[in-house]
Order: structure tokens, then sequence, then C-alpha cells
């Protein structure tokens, strides 16, 4: 009979990460697991577990094995279907509140919401904002729909290219976490980003294109003094503030992450 300590002895993985499939697998607290490994575990359970363990040593994330990730104090389902949720991003979310700070009843875009972290996290610490949200793909718009229903906030989702359905609407802050990784960055051949959806990661040949159709199609929605704020890549930081700045964007900003890269760019839209 196998116990708990042989299963994670065995795993083949770090232990933060046997641990955490262990748990999933068999419905354990992290803190029984540490204090009962030696605590025998069937044999069907003890298979569940080795599957587990053998799907994320293929390279599979965690979060799409487990359906689960946690962004901005909230846990968000996700599946191969959306990016995976990064701690990156709440700078995305820290900056659109700290824009917010001053506006009453905002009506806020996200374009390209995926499982919905970012918008859904803005209308949970901001219950007076109108929340629009779009994505292209239909699987990303259910799970976003999904999320939304499980945290008790509402959204209004769009299936949208972009600014394609949004003909006539005007936002105080549009907000996007977009594709910004080069076709050719060798990273897109790592790690958990193998397995993400590549449409959801590619910005073009140097990872600026999204960014571009976003900073151009924002002027015809933003209201005036209206903010554009949107993440990218950790060396693409000049050539973003460069383009918000041709574009006539005012107060443009870079924010920098908890690693020190610039990684989310600003812009005030001053027509």
């Amino acid at each position: 009979m196998k116990t708990i300590g042989s299963l994670l002895c065995a795993s083949g993985l770090p232990p933060a990460e046997a641990k955490l499939l262990l748990g999933f697998a068999l419905g354990l607290e992290r803190a029984y697991i540490a204090a009962h490994t030696e605590a025998e575990v069937g044999a069907s359970d003890g298979v569940a577990v080795e599957r587990l363990f053998a799907r994320r040593r293929t390279g599979e994330p965690v979060a799409y094995i487990t359906e689960a990730r946690e962004f901005f104090g909230l846990v968000f389902r996700v599946t191969p279907a959306v990016l995976i949720p990064r701690p990156e991003t709440e700078l995305l979310v820290e900056r659109s509140l700290a824009c917010l700070s001053a506006r009453t009843a905002p009506r806020v875009l996200e374009l390209g919401t995926g499982c919905g972290a970012a918008a859904i996290a803005l209308a949970h610490a901001r219950a007076d904002a109108e929340i629009w949200a779009t994505d292209l793909s239909p699987e990303a718009l259910a799970l976003a729909q999904e999320n939304a229903a499980r945290h008790g906030v509402r959204l209004r989702l769009l299936q949208s290219d972009w600014f394609e359905a949004l003909a006539g609407e005007r936002f105080d802050l549009i907000v996007s976490n977009p594709p910004y990784v080069a076709s050719s960055d060798r990273h897109l051949r790592q790690g958990d980003v193998r397995f993400e959806p590549r449409r959801a990661l590619v910005g073009g040949g140097d990872g600026l294109e999204c960014i571009r159709i976003i900073s151009r199609g924002a002027r015809m929605h933003l209201i005036p003094g209206g903010r554009l704020i949107f993440e990218h890549g950790w060396d693409q930081g000049p050539d973003c503030e460069r383009l918000l700045r041709e574009l006539n964007y005012a107060d443009v900003s870079d924010a920098r992450d908890l690693a020190g890269h610039r990684r989310v760019c600003e812009g005030r839209f001053d027509p």
C-alpha cells in the first residue's frame, strides 16, 4: 500500500508542485499532507495521483491540470482555451484602479479578456463600474462568464476582433493584456507557454502588432481624458511609449513590475 510520503517521493516533481497536485487529487489541505506523510492511500486514489504527476512531468501547466489559478486574491477557472493569469498582470489591474480612483461609475473596456481575470478583478474592486470585456474566442467568453458568476460580478461580454463589435461605444478606460510575444521568440518553445493558445501570445514579427492596433483604435473609443493601459513585454517599454506619443496620447508613462521591468504602458486621450 502506498502512502502520501511515498507518492510524493516518487513523483519526480518539485515538492511544492507534488503536494499541490496530490492535494488536488485527494481533496486534502497542505497542512494535512505535511502532518500525515505516513497515511495510506487507496489503490484507485494512488493511480489518480500518479496520473496527475505524469501529466506534469510532460510539462503540462499545473493550472491546466487543476483548472485553477489565483489572481488578485481571487481564484479563476482556467483551461487550455485561455492564457494562464500571471502575477505580472496584477500590475495592469493596480494601474487601472489608480486611474479610476477619481471617477464615479466609470465605463471600462477590457480587450482580449481570456478567462476574465483582469475584468473581474476590476469589477470586484469597483462595484459601481460598468465593465465590458471582449474576446475573439467563444470558449474564452464562456469561461469568463463562468468566472464572473463564481465571483458575483457583472460583465458585459462581447465576441469581437478588438474594436469590431464596439461601434459608437466610448469608455473612461480601455485596458488590455494583448498578445505581445514576437513570433520568433525562443520562449514560445519553453515551459508552460508551449501549452497555451498561440493566438493569445504572439503579436506578429516584433510582438507589437496587436499593441499598435489597440493604441490606434482606442482613440475612437475613449472619452476625452480617458486612458489606455496595456501590458507589454519586458523589453518593449520604450517602443510602446514612443508609439503612444506619436499617436498624440498625453501623460504617457510606463510602470515597472516587481522584477523591475517596464511592464504596463499608459496614456491619456486628449483630442
